[in-house]
């Protein structure tokens, strides 16, 4: 029987010395950063598992990261960090599980991550119970960390494979009334950049993430097209509806020097936090501190459902994919409807 082939395969950055001794001992060696030594053997899981924390710990344009141990927790959560999977993330995606995922780190990082059981998971997220929801934010990061380290063999075992979510009763983002709009309108007037925002998050269900982006050139034959900005990496929602008369009267009375419709004071666009602090603002000054951007998300799709809108007309403008999302955001509003027809029934 003949010897499999060797492959060699050349890793980004890793540089390879030979000390005294003739012992060859390899680095990854990024640009403006002192380098890092790689300890396991070429190859090996450990190796590999050093080689992505040193990419993620020693980003170019951060500080360098403490050094992880091989094997650990943390090493597994800075190979993730740099791995494809997280990187074709959004953005925010990516900037929350990192947060909780680094939360984890600063207490068990530097526990082997061979050993984490179910009960560990269970503590972890067990511990934040009473906000169901960071929660379960934290199990889903746990998970996909986990079931990238199986594919990827660092680890043997998925320990979130079983678990489940927190079960808790939340409707979620206030659906703002008619008269909140209202009042927000007469605090914030038309040609305002506050009115403007409020505009065209309510006319075209878009989120922070995709206002922040949107100009004229969206603005095409009557029409407001774009992708949205939620997975548009991986499984893009191309958004095409009509303008509503009422979102083109504030575009044409509001002055919008630049090619994005909100910027900030020194002519930017928007970061999508920056956004969301913004109108937290506009909100509180038009005494509506209950509400937010994404609340008016809810409101279109409650307000085409009170109009007789079908989940796939709804679908449509929100670009939801599924229609029991779409029930969740219009139960509320198709009740009273509901009522008033089966009432007119029972008096037949």
């Amino acid at each position: 029987m003949g010897l499999s082939p060797v492959v060699s395969i050349r890793l980004k950055y890793v540089c390879a010395d030979r000390d005294r001794h003739d012992n060859v001992r390899y680095y990854v060696r990024l640009p403006r950063r002192p380098k890092v030594r790689l300890k396991g053997p070429p190859g090996s899981h450990e190796f590999m598992a050093e080689y992505h924390a040193a990419l993620a710990g020693n980003d170019v344009n951060g500080p360098a990261a403490p050094r992880v141990v091989a094997g650990s927790f943390g090493a597994t959560c800075l190979a993730y960090y740099a791995s494809y999977q997280f990187k074709a993330l959004d953005r925010s995606t990516q900037a929350w599980r990192r947060r909780l995922l680094d939360e984890i780190c600063r207490e068990h990082g530097h526990k082997p991550v061979a050993r984490m059981e179910p009960r560990h998971v269970r503590q972890l997220v067990y511990a934040l119970g009473e906000r169901p929801a960071v929660a379960n934010k934290l199990l889903k990061a746990l998970r996909a960390v986990f079931s990238w380290a199986v594919d990827s063999e660092l680890v043997e075992h998925n320990p979130t494979r079983d678990l489940k979510p927190i079960r808790y009763r939340s409707d979620g983002f206030h659906s703002w009334t008619r008269e909140e709009i209202a009042q927000y309108e007469i605090r914030h007037p038309t040609g305002t950049k506050a009115r403007l925002a409020l505009a065209l998050l309510l006319y075209t269900a878009g989120r922070r993430e995709d206002v922040v982006r949107f100009g004229r050139q969206h603005l095409r034959e009557g029409r407001v097209r774009y992708t949205q900005a939620k997975n548009e990496h991986r499984n893009p929602v191309h958004i095409d509806i009509p303008i509503h008369p009422d979102l083109a009267a504030v575009i044409d009375a509001t002055p919008v020097p630049h090619l994005t419709f909100l910027v900030t004071e020194h002519g930017k666009p928007f970061s999508v936090a920056g956004f969301g602090n913004r109108f937290r603002e506009w909100c509180d000054q038009a005494g509506l501190p209950h509400c937010s951007a994404h609340g008016l998300r809810k409101a279109t799709a409650a307000r085409l459902a009170e109009c007789g809108a079908t989940e796939h007309e709804i679908m449509a403008v929100t670009g939801h994919r599924t229609l029991k999302e779409v029930e969740r955001y219009t139960r509320a509003a198709r009740r009273a409807g509901l009522a008033d027809s089966g009432m007119a029934k029972l008096k037949k």
